[in-house]
């Protein structure tokens, strides 16, 4: 009987032993890399985020929750984006964004949010301004939706929720727009300076 233990004691350790196997053989095919590397290998790093301005109003209150009872009401809803270098590889990136709510000609209410967030960038620089300008916004607009919707409920109204925004339509309708300009102001120049 005294032999039977040293036996299943070998065997737990056999056992344990392919088991570390194959985490060991994991760890091999990964590459090391020192643990402050570990930012450096993210293209995006978000360092924070923060509403930076938000307003809500509701003028015609309270008898335009009167009227919203009776009448559609019509949304008129706008977006843009905007940057700022803040160091080497970091940039404040803002979106905003404007609702106004309107029974007929009168306002039911007016909404504006800018919501920002401090990103850490490591990424050639061809691709700054596509990332400042899509991903960024891409990965705040969940938060700034959730916002904007339990605003607009805490204000008396449905909330209002947002389908998904095409941030590259936008990125690319801006670049439409500079290289329209560009050649407008080309064209009128005759003699461009050598």
């Amino acid at each position: 009987m005294a032999k039977t233990p040293p036996k299943d004691d070998k065997k737990k350790d056999d056992k344990n032993k392919k088991k570390e196997a194959p985490d060991a053989g994991a760890a091999s095919d990964s590459p090391q890399a020192p643990a402050g590397d570990a930012s450096v290998e993210q293209p995006i790093a978000i360092n924070a985020q923060f509403i930076k301005d938000l307003s809500f109003e509701v003028p015609g209150a309270p008898a335009i929750y009167t009227n919203l009872q009776d009448k559609q009401p019509t949304i008129n809803l706008s977006f843009n984006v905007g940057t700022n270098p803040l160091q080497e590889k970091v940039f404040e990136v803002i979106l905003e964004i404007q609702a106004e709510c309107k029974i007929e000609d009168q306002v039911a209410y007016i909404f504006e949010l800018e919501y920002a967030g401090i990103f850490t960038l490591n990424v050639p620089e061809e691709h700054i301004h596509p990332v400042l300008l899509i991903e960024c916004p891409r990965l705040l607009f969940p938060f700034a939706r959730n916002i904007l919707a339990d605003v607009t409920r805490d204000g008396g109204f449905s909330p209002l929720m947002l389908g998904p925004i095409d941030f590259a339509g936008m990125f690319q309708a801006k670049i439409r727009e500079l290289e329209k300009a560009q050649a407008e102001g080309g064209g009128a120049s005759p003699n461009p300076p050598a």
